[in-house]
């Protein structure tokens, strides 16, 4: 690359990131519904004309934002458990779920961008799949290790929701119990309810201790999804019932 030509891409990559970081205050500021190109455009000091260069339409800029905001989340989640990596099942989902809480209570407009009130008038394109993925294939590669190893107690499942539990195991991690898989399909969405319940109010004057009334939820949750072998200690109490599975 020429020398111009790499000072060209410094220059785009710059003005990308001011772009961003802009929409990023307007979303705390106004929320994502009323994020402005325009606006955008006017605080930078730049025409509107010339930021449609870097992002054609709004859409294509809230988008760039749910990406990097699914992106930071799932790194910050993945370099959590690495550091727990050698530790039990339940450790290492409770280290996931708590570092899930601390990015989000970290970033709370990020937070709102991806998992709370959908914006009118936009749909998430396809591209943002493997961002928003990071947190959950992370949890299910801990009960997958689980399951191959210790081995998971499996949950108890209606008989009424067995074809939809096969369903849902076949879409998203064929190698796991039907039971398991939707154990963990609801113990994500109680996961991010619960982040959400904290951040947007919804526990003020209910809950005070909130961060050992998350640890033990979380804790909970792993459980709720068959890790009970081997019952780890300091993440509360673990729970136990079903049938055992495993290699």
């Amino acid at each position: 690359m020429s020398t111009a030509r790499g000072a060209r891409a410094r220059a785009r990559t710059e003005v990308t990131a001011a772009i961003k970081d802009e929409a990023r205050r307007q979303l705390a500021k106004e929320g994502a519904a009323k994020l402005s190109l325009r606006a955008v455009a006017r605080e930078l000091g730049m025409v509107s004309s010339a930021l449609y260069r870097y992002f054609p339409s709004r859409d294509d800029l809230l988008t760039a934002l749910i990406i990097d905001a699914y992106d930071s989340l799932g790194e910050s989640a993945e370099a959590a458990h690495e550091k727990a990596a050698d530790a039990g099942p339940i450790r290492r989902w409770a280290t996931v779920c708590e570092a899930v809480r601390g990015w989000a209570l970290a970033h709370p407009h990020e937070y709102a961008l991806i998992y709370g009130s959908p914006v009118p008038g936009y749909a998430a394109p396809d591209s943002t799949v493997p961002a928003a993925s990071r947190v959950a294939l992370l949890l299910i590669g801990i009960v997958r290790d689980a399951h191959q190893g210790v081995g998971v107690a499996l949950p108890r499942l209606p008989a009424e929701l067995k074809p939809e539990a096969r369903r849902l195991a076949q879409d998203l991690a064929p190698d796991l119990p039907p039971e398991v898989v939707t154990a963990l399909v609801a113990a994500w969405a109680q996961l991010f309810g619960l982040i959400g319940f904290e951040l947007f109010g919804q526990f003020n004057r209910v809950v005070e201790d909130r961060e050992a009334f998350f640890r033990h939820a979380a804790a909970q949750l792993g459980h709720d999804v068959g890790l009970v072998f081997p019952q780890d200690t300091g993440t509360g109490g673990a729970g136990s019932g079903g049938n055992r599975s495993g290699s």
